[in-house]
């Protein structure tokens, strides 16, 4: 694909997003079960139904669709979850102009969003959170594009970091969240935020692949 991405793109973004939180549901649903609340996976997919009800017509630009995203997440989903990830895409809009998106303003906008999710739920790398996949996907992002890279390229390598965080989650003790009442007993358990991050970035990398 050429540098640019599309409004199309965007939107085809947030619908993989929405299937790929369907198809892992009962995963979600079963990690936030073992530290959490138990209903990571209905809350977001039911979150992203509505989003995805919202966005036939697309919006005209990107900073319209993010924040349609995120009101939409926020007034939908329960828990943690509308809060974060409303602002994360909340926080995105404003960093994109309406016509020029490419792989430098979509990683600005990615990390603007990120920092809005900090600045909300004060959470650190370690702390067992969504941001232990997000914050390494950005700096792969970042050293993506530093070399070159194009948003098909950057997001490959951003998705592959996010994983690698998200992995990184299992031995640790949570410091946020709910998960971490149960102290030592949140060690030896995948996050599920970090597990749904990662599906976030895993649908921007199918999305924006090259089909050659």
């Amino acid at each position: 694909m050429s540098g640019a991405v599309s409004i199309d793109d965007l939107v085809a973004w947030i619908r993989a997003f929405r299937d790929a939180v369907h198809q892992h549901k009962d995963e979600l649903t079963r990690l936030d079960s073992e530290i959490g609340d138990a209903d990571h996976g209905s809350n977001m997919a039911r979150g992203l139904d509505a989003v995805v009800a919202k966005l036939d017509p697309a919006p005209a630009s990107a900073p319209d669709l993010f924040k349609t995203v995120g009101m939409t997440l926020v007034s939908s989903v329960g828990g943690a979850s509308g809060p974060l990830y409303g602002t994360l895409f909340l926080r995105m809009g404003p960093a994109l102009s309406a016509d020029d998106v490419d792989a430098t303003t979509l990683g600005a906008a990615l990390r603007a969003g990120v920092e809005g999710v900090v600045a909300r739920g004060k959470a650190e790398l370690g702390d067992k959170t969504m941001i232990d996949a997000l914050s390494p996907a950005l700096d792969a992002w970042d050293a993506a594009v530093a070399d070159g890279a194009d948003a098909a390229v950057a997001a490959r390598a951003a998705a592959d970091a996010a994983a690698r965080g998200r992995d990184a989650t299992e031995p640790l003790v949570a410091r946020k969240g709910r998960a971490s009442y149960l102290g030592e007993r949140s060690a030896g358990h995948l996050d599920p935020g970090a597990t749904s991050a990662t599906l976030l970035l895993d649908a921007l990398r199918d999305t924006l692949a090259d089909p050659a």
